[in-house]
């Protein structure tokens, strides 16, 4: 069944952008391993990677404007995908839930363990070195500044941040907080210490200091 739905899921990610490609699908399925070997309570790994596998096919969608929220949107085709490949009910609901709930901005609360796994996971791909890429990478293609001293972050009323130096304090940073397991925070705090002395250090070089 799983290589059957990643087989089905992969086409959805042919024109995606770097940032959310099928490159960070198969990051945040090596996470959720990780998280999953680490986790001290039984998991229905089966259930967590067909999520993993399903959880961005609608974000191209999204980032093009044809839908307003891929969590939702992925989570009813993900749905029809595994009910196509003959899935028990059951394991098509546990799975839409983790779909319905990774994403960082909407107001699903994971409410299974598995689906609190699959969140951390795709979260912990937004933090680190890898996180960092992904941040810069998105935001050349939607043609956002990497800095500007004019535009403090501070003063930045915006959501998601008006530079992309603004968005890692914004949004980045508060990644760690958002982790639900024990051995996601774990990691996160690693990930995000790497991502503060980036920080530093790029306030240096735009700064002007050697």
């Amino acid at each position: 069944m799983l290589e059957a739905v990643r087989d089905r899921a992969r086409p959805y990610f042919d024109d995606a952008s770097p940032a959310h490609d099928w490159h960070h699908v198969q990051r945040v399925d090596t996470l959720a391993e990780t998280l999953v070997d680490r986790h001290p309570d039984p998991v229905d790994d089966r259930v967590i990677r067909l999520a993993v596998a399903l959880h961005d096919i609608g974000r191209s969608r999204e980032d093009r404007g044809e839908i307003d929220d891929h969590a939702t949107w992925g989570m009813r085709e993900g749905g029809r995908i595994m009910r196509d490949l003959g899935a028990a009910t059951e394991t098509v609901e546990r799975v839409q839930h983790c779909i319905h709930a990774h994403r960082y901005s909407n107001d699903v609360e994971p409410a299974t363990l598995e689906a609190k796994l699959v969140s951390d996971a795709d979260n912990l791909d937004a933090l680190g070195a890898v996180g960092i890429a992904r941040v810069f990478a998105y935001g050349g293609e939607i043609g956002e500044p990497i800095h500007d001293p004019a535009q403090p972050v501070a003063a930045d009323d915006t959501d998601a941040g008006a530079t992309q130096y603004n968005h890692v304090h914004k949004k980045i940073l508060d990644l760690p907080a958002r982790m639900y397991t024990d051995v996601g925070r774990d990691l996160a705090a690693e990930r995000v210490a790497f991502v503060r002395a980036f920080l530093e250090r790029l306030e240096r070089e735009v700064a002007g200091e050697a």
